[in-house]
């Protein structure tokens, strides 16, 4: 009989199929720059930008990662930094034209993955698995 396996792995396993068919689908659509641990902070920049201080929080790194994740994001033209308007000894990091480009090839791709997974489980199935997983968020992510 084989172990059973245990549920952060359960997790992952899923997560990291859907991970490999974005950036796949990213790669295809000309951005094949962008590095998973890139997305994990740009992903984290609010509709006005954000703090670089904010980002690293939000990514759970430090500050010098976030800000050498920037600095490649930033030469590879998908964010800029822009002085903050509430206060002028700080800076924003803001998505870019062409990082703005990249969020529906992403959110495409997401939601094609999760139709066939409603295929696979059933609607009953994946809705119970949405809950279950929004659920578990409210013991789980500190920025809820």
């Amino acid at each position: 009989m084989a172990e059973e396996l245990n549920i952060g792995l359960l997790l992952y396993i899923p997560y990291r199929a859907l991970e490999g068919r974005v950036f796949r689908a990213l790669a295809e659509a000309g951005f094949a720059d962008i590095t998973p641990a890139q997305a994990r902070v740009f992903q984290r920049i609010g509709p006005d930008g954000s703090r670089l201080t904010e980002l690293a929080e939000a990514a759970q790194v430090t500050k010098q990662t976030a800000g050498f994740l920037v600095d490649q994001l930033e030469r590879a033209g998908y964010v800029e930094r822009a002085p903050d308007p509430s206060d002028a000894r700080a800076r924003l990091v803001r998505i870019t034209e062409r990082g703005a480009a990249t969020i529906p090839v992403g959110a495409a791709t997401i939601a094609e993955i999760e139709a066939e997974w409603t295929a696979h489980l059933g609607a009953e199935r994946m809705q119970q698995l949405r809950d279950t997983l929004t659920r578990l968020r409210e013991i789980t992510d500190p920025y809820l």
